[in-house]
């Protein structure tokens, strides 16, 4: 117990120490509930209430949206330092969430009541300034989603993903399949893996079996 005490403390001081008020900070360390999950698990589903907001202190988490038939798509990622101000929203007006956020790979956070964040949001000019920031940050993302499904081809829309893939895990070794990727552009894993076979003779990726190494996007 103390041990993982001790990596609350320090993984969230590493991400959340400059950004907010001493007083805040050692608040958020006596209320806030540390918690982790490995890849594929669910951080949050549509139709849950929402009861918490999470500081993500380590990994990644992709938010996707599902439509009236089951379709999904990807809306944006949250990384070490984010907050999903998308669920905040919905906490403050006692929505259940529309959003599904699933682990990408394994991930840490702290999550915070709700019954704390808007007396915070008054009390403290850091977390106001966090929230606002944040909410303003997903809402361009999901724009940029927007531009890219109507604007953007899809040989373009794969190479900006595997870029942003590359990106939150850190890593030019991505073990993901055709269908995780058809799934998240909203599109079939037969035109995936059309395109990436394309990309792999332009010497861009080399492809493995649940596998892709990204060698030069």
């Amino acid at each position: 117990m103390e041990n993982r005490t001790k990596t609350k403390q320090d993984k969230f001081h590493k991400c959340f120490g400059p950004v907010f008020e001493k007083e805040l900070y050692d608040e958020i360390l006596e209320i806030g509930i540390y918690n982790d999950i490995n890849k594929g698990d669910l951080l949050i589903d549509i139709g849950d209430k929402l009861t918490y907001i999470p500081l993500i202190l380590q990994g990644a988490v992709k938010i996707i949206r599902e439509d009236h038939d089951g379709e999904e798509i990807l809306l944006y990622f949250l990384e070490r330092g984010d907050t999903c101000a998308i669920s905040f929203v919905s906490c403050i007006n006692l929505k259940k969430s529309i959003f599904r956020g699933i682990a990408e790979r394994h991930t840490e956070y702290i999550m915070i009541p709700i019954t704390k964040i808007e007396e915070w949001m008054v009390k403290y000019k850091s977390f106001r300034r966090f929230i606002i920031d944040s909410y303003h940050n997903r809402l361009i993302e999901m724009a940029e989603t927007i531009e890219s499904l109507t604007f953007m081809k899809l040989d373009e829309r794969l190479v900006k993903y595997l870029e942003a893939k590359v990106k939150i895990m850190r890593s030019k070794n991505l073990q993901i399949s055709h269908q995780e990727i058809a799934t998240d552009l909203h599109t079939s894993r037969v035109v995936i893996s059309r395109l990436l076979k394309t990309l792999e003779k332009l010497h861009k990726i080399e492809l493995g079996r649940q596998k892709i190494q990204v060698t030069n996007l």
